[in-house]
C-alpha cells in the first residue's frame, strides 16, 4: 500500500490535539480521529472531522480493524488508562510508527512497553512541527 493512501490517525483529547488536527486540515493531509464515546464523536464532528472511528475501550466487545488504511497514529493523553488502551487497539491496526503526546514525565516506559514508538513530552499547544516530520517517517 502506499503511504500516501493511508490516513493519520489522530485521539485529539486535548486542545493541543484539536490544533494539530485543524493544521492537518489546513495542509489537505488526509486523517481520521479516534474516540470512545459518542459524545466524543459528536465533538469531532462539528470541529469537521469526516473520518471518525468509535472503538471499545472496555473491553465488552471486539474492535474491528477499520476498513481505512492507517499509518501513523498520534495519541494526545488525557488520561493513562485511556491512552494505554488506544495504544493497544492501535497497534493492531498499523506498523507505522505511534506516537504519544502527553504532559504527565511517569509514563514513558509504560507507553512504550504497550508498543507506542515515540513518547514526547509536551505543554505547548502547537505541535505541528510533527506534521512536518511526517514525510520523514514513511
Amino acid at each position: 500500500m502506499n503511504p500516501i493512501d493511508e490516513l493519520i490517525l489522530v485521539s485529539p483529547a486535548t486542545k493541543a490535539g484539536e490544533s494539530f488536527i485543524h493544521a492537518l486540515k489546513v495542509r489537505g493531509m488526509p486523517f481520521a480521529t479516534l474516540t470512545n464515546n459518542e459524545n466524543g464523536k459528536k465533538r469531532l464532528v462539528k470541529l469537521g472531522v469526516e473520518h471518525v472511528l468509535r472503538v471499545d475501550t472496555r473491553g465488552n466487545k471486539p474492535n474491528v480493524v477499520p476498513e481505512l488504511p492507517i499509518g501513523k497514529v498520534y495519541l494526545f493523553e488525557d488520561s493513562l488508562t485511556l491512552c494505554c488502551r488506544y495504544i493497544q487497539i492501535c497497534r493492531q491496526w498499523t506498523g507505522k510508527p505511534i506516537f504519544v503526546i502527553t504532559r504527565g514525565d511517569n509514563s514513558k516506559q509504560i507507553y512504550k512497553g504497550l508498543g507506542a514508538d515515540y513518547v514526547i513530552h509536551s505543554n505547548g499547544s502547537d505541535l505541528s512541527f510533527l506534521i512536518n516530520g511526517h514525510k520523514l517517517h514513511r
